[in-house]
């Protein structure tokens, strides 16, 4: 089985190459090989992909993608309304190229956790009201941080993800995506933090292992912010 994936966002999109540890996921979880595309620039909003236009349209109408993963900006994040608009655009783009939408749920500040109340509410009401699937990461993360404080999801900055995060963000879009349980997917992931300029180009040289016990408390989060997400419609 294949599918062509086009992930619409910025660098908390591709930080760790984190679409090519969905496709190794899909490929050692499922047996799917995944075709991962992106449309992403650093700091940037959905609204400031809609500004380009001709681009994100001629990648949908013509790019047979199966699914179109779509991360709003984040810290800040542009709310409920400024996001509505964007997919006003986006979503009939997505829909004329028959690529399914899934709206990424993005995570909040390390320094700010009280933010990721609006950011849930926002894309659990933009799911509901455009009928789209919701890959709900920013829950799952959350539960993350409370039930086991020590695991290190940030990066240095405290906003992007480490290897660990990007794990989580890659299991949130493996179970979303393919309606699998992500419970006994292997502990692999891309830490970029492994290596210079050179070793970057090797993505053997990049590639990483996690703790078991760490990667299985991640993916018990997030089997359970998917499944009390279908739970709540």
């Amino acid at each position: 089985m294949e599918r062509k994936v086009l992930f619409i966002g910025n660098s908390h999109s591709y930080f760790n190459d984190m679409p090519q540890v969905f496709a190794r996921l899909c490929k050692k979880g499922a047996g799917v090989n995944i075709d991962a595309v992106m449309l992403t620039h650093p700091g940037m909003t959905l609204g400031w992909h809609m500004e380009q236009y001709y681009e994100v349209r001629y990648n949908l109408l013509y790019g047979h993608y199966d699914d179109c993963v779509i991360q709003q900006g984040a810290h800040p994040f542009p709310g409920y309304e400024a996001t509505k608009e964007a997919l006003e655009k986006l979503l009939p783009l997505c829909r004329a190229g028959g690529a399914r939408p899934v709206l990424a749920m993005t995570w909040a500040e390390k320094r700010a956790p009280e933010h990721q109340a609006a950011m849930t509410d926002a894309f659990l009401r933009l799911g509901k009201e455009n009928h789209v699937l919701v890959s709900p990461i920013g829950m799952a993360w959350e539960s993350m941080r409370k039930a086991h404080p020590d695991c290190e999801l940030f990066y240095t900055d405290g906003e992007h993800a480490s290897p660990l995060g990007d794990y989580l963000v890659a299991c949130t879009h493996y179970e979303t995506i393919l309606g699998q349980s992500c419970l006994a997917l292997p502990a692999e992931g891309i830490d970029y933090r492994q290596g210079g300029e050179t070793e970057l180009i090797d993505p053997q040289k990049v590639a990483c292992t996690f703790p078991e016990d760490e990667a299985r408390w991640v993916r018990e989060a997030v089997h359970e912010a998917v499944h009390r997400l279908k739970e709540n419609g």
